[in-house]
């Protein structure tokens, strides 16, 4: 083995459709250190962007990258990886504690029929 190891060159697709990148990565990188590659990088003037690895969801060929995997694990025939590659961003928005709590009070409702047969 020549000791060079493989890279990647990767831009990222934001929800308006601008780009972060190309920028290089090596095969061993993780998807979570691409996501905080991500967030490093979101523009400034970009409102509600992400603020942890678990708000984004990378999406390449179709498929969402786990955090725990490499990219060289997630090559298939489908994405090989050769030349540049465009991977999408889905950012998650930020739930509150406030709203986590009204989403947990809620209960369904008891619904029952008002109808007499006579």
């Amino acid at each position: 083995m020549s000791g060079v190891q493989e890279q990647f060159e990767i831009k990222f697709r934001l929800p308006d459709g601008t780009d972060i990148g190309p920028k290089k990565y090596p095969a061993a990188s993780s998807v979570a250190t691409l996501k905080e590659s991500i967030i490093a990088q979101w523009p400034k003037d970009k409102e509600k962007g992400p603020r942890t690895v678990n708000d984004i969801k990378l999406i390449n060929a179709g498929k969402i990258l786990e955090n725990n995997k490499t990219l060289s694990e997630c090559k298939s025939p489908i994405c090989d990886f050769s030349g540049m590659t465009t991977m999408h961003v889905v950012v998650h928005a930020p739930t509150s504690d406030k709203q986590s709590n009204k989403i947990a009070a809620k209960k369904p409702k008891d619904f029952r029929c008002g109808c007499s047969i006579m």
